[in-house]
């Protein structure tokens, strides 16, 4: 019996197939998510700031969990200890993917991007260590803002882009992966508690167990799930921040195709769990972590503290200067080489991009500095770094996207009507690299 029409929609209720599928399709794009993750953020500030703030303080600290377990957590830590955890489960299947099959399964394609990604962590990092140390605050949180966020960095990209070369996107990506990866060695090594190797040792152990079972070709949720359930819980209580977990679980997902299979398991895990982190997941936590206090002296203070000035710093300078800087000493003085389709001038554009630190630097700043005060005002900093960064790189790459528009333009241009267009005629087309001679700056 096919449904009445004129049946009222179930507030809340869940949707259709067709239309879970399109969301799903949606949330996959970087554009959407995205806009997604910078809803949240809006929604968390207007919040935070609005009549009721103490009803934001209030939810974001309310507990729940099943203490027996070690798991009685506040809304905040949830979202950012749990949901967390299927967004760094899902960059971990995109390094196993870039290591096996990208950028960075050989070393001649993956020196570049490598280079210019340690060089990006390493000059924010060195320069908050100068800004702290000069103005006399806590070195705690020189990792906040060694970390690019990619969800939002790939969104202002696809935004803008148009006619920017596709290589622009794949550096990007292998940057972010590589970045990431930095981040989460960081979080592992210098954000732990009080370890407990017995728990420890039962995460490693359900880490082989996963493993085997991939080897073993096993499938099916319904193994894999409480399994990896188990292992977070485990990391959790081993005191390494459980995020690791989700990584190293992304890492060991096989990513190649057996014969028959229509997808390995990494590519079909990622399909499944992309729109939970990009619709849920991060989102969650940035409504959750993005709302601190915005007025005039929680402004000031960003630009007057050491600790929160030296993250402005880091993500809008440093970064910038140190991917860009990373890039040309690496293409300068080894083997390693530019893409002919990429100018100088993009590189830059892409090396300020690199200064959204959103979701990671948060994370991190959680971590640094659990105090109340200061952990406001450097979330305050990250955000003010990231919208600055973000509207920078966005103005760089509309300019190289007008550049690349006229190029293509001119190279489609057939006056005579001959069916061929002219710059064929000539020296190689304009799309393909022409005015991007090696070491020329745009």
């Amino acid at each position: 019996m096919a449904p009445d029409p004129r049946a009222r929609a179930l507030f809340l209720g869940v949707l259709p197939v067709p239309e879970r599928q399109a969301v799903a399709r949606a949330l996959r794009t970087e554009t959407v998510g995205g806009l997604v993750l910078l809803a949240a953020a809006v929604v968390a500030l207007a919040w935070a700031n609005g009549p009721f703030p103490g009803s934001y303080e209030r939810i974001r600290d309310l507990h729940f969990g099943i203490p027996a377990l070690g798991l009685d957590l506040s809304v905040g830590h949830w979202t950012a200890d749990g949901l967390l955890t299927v967004f760094f489960l899902v960059a971990g299947i995109e390094l196993k993917r870039e290591l096996v099959l990208g950028e960075l399964r050989t070393p001649a394609t993956a020196a570049l991007p490598v280079i210019a990604a340690l060089c990006g962590m390493a000059v924010p990092a060195a320069l908050y260590a100068a800004a702290v140390g000069l103005g006399g605050g806590s070195l705690d949180g020189w990792a906040v803002p060694m970390a690019t966020d990619i969800a939002f960095a790939l969104a202002v990209l696809a935004v803008v882009s148009t006619h920017l070369p596709a290589s622009l996107r794949a550096f990007l990506l292998t940057l972010a992966v590589v970045d990431d990866l930095g981040a989460i060695l960081v979080i592992a090594v210098f954000f732990t508690t009080d370890l407990n190797p017995y728990a420890l040792a039962g995460a490693f152990a359900g880490l082989i167990a996963f493993y085997v079972l991939q080897r073993a070709r096993v499938s099916g949720w319904w193994c894999y799930l409480p399994l990896g359930i188990t292992i977070w819980v485990l990391t959790y209580n081993g005191g390494i921040h459980p995020t690791a977990a989700g990584v190293a679980m992304g890492l060991i997902l096989r990513t190649t195709r057996d014969d028959g299979e229509t997808a390995p398991p990494a590519e079909r895990a990622e399909h499944l769990l992309r729109p939970v982190s990009a619709g849920m997941a991060v989102p969650l936590f940035a409504l959750f972590a993005a709302g601190v206090s915005i007025s005039v002296d929680a402004l000031g203070e960003v630009f007057t503290s050491p600790e929160p000035l030296g993250v402005v710093v880091g993500l809008m300078l440093g970064k910038t200067l140190g991917i860009f800087g990373g890039t040309y000493l690496a293409a300068r003085f080894t083997r390693a080489r530019l893409n002919p389709d990429l100018a100088w001038a993009d590189v830059f554009a892409l090396a300020a991009l690199a200064g959204i630190g959103f979701t990671v630097a948060l994370l991190i700043g959680e971590l640094a500095f659990p105090q109340a005060a200061l952990g406001e005002h450097v979330k305050a900093a990250v955000l003010l770094a990231s919208l600055i960064s973000a509207l920078l790189a966005a103005l760089l790459l509309r300019r190289r996207n007008l550049l690349y528009r006229r190029l293509c333009e001119q190279e489609d241009t057939d006056p005579d009507a001959e069916g061929m267009p002219d710059v064929h005629h000539q020296a190689p087309p304009a799309c393909a690299g022409m005015d991007r001679p090696e070491g020329r700056f745009g």
